[in-house]
């Protein structure tokens, strides 16, 4: 068996319309969404062996604050392809790995299109919102459509302002 837990971005700032995408950092609001979801995550004790984060600036700011939130020791790897990833592409990064638990911080749709693809539910995935996966496979490589089971999603803003 292998968890997977999906996290998506915080709310990331538009005020500089210069920027390229990739360059987008959180806003205030992104980086309170983190912060709670990392608490969530040491308070339920969530513990990832692997985070894999796509390194766009919104995505590693978040990954950043939720692994110092949620007290984490687990190696925090930058994955250039998870980068606007299609769910197909976040499969193939996945299976190469060996961790039980791991956790992909990314963009949708890819996200969205991999809870559904692995779970059969369509759910929105909103920024910063940390979804948890229980697949029913002994390798990552063994990922296969609806081989998992949503488990729960939290949202940042159903945790109130703590």
């Amino acid at each position: 068996m292998k968890i997977l837990l999906l996290l998506r971005h915080g709310k990331s700032s538009w005020d500089d319309p210069a920027l390229r995408d990739f360059d987008r950092p959180l806003k205030k609001r992104g980086i309170k969404a983190a912060l709670r979801i990392g608490k969530f995550m040491r308070e339920s004790e969530v513990r990832p062996d692997l985070m894999l984060c796509s390194p766009a600036k919104r995505a590693a700011q978040t990954a950043e604050l939720v692994w110092k939130s949620a007290h984490l020791d687990c190696e925090l790897r930058y994955e250039k392809r998870l980068y606007a990833a299609s769910a197909a592409a976040m499969r193939d990064v996945l299976s190469k790995e060996a961790a039980n638990v791991v956790l992909l911080v990314g963009h949708n749709p890819g996200l969205q299109e991999l809870l559904q693809y692995l779970t059969g539910e369509l759910k929105e995935i909103p920024t910063a919102a940390l979804a948890r996966i229980v697949l029913e496979v002994e390798s990552w490589s063994e990922l296969r459509e609806q081989s998992g089971r949503l488990d729960w999603l939290v949202l940042p803003k159903s945790l109130g302002r703590g």
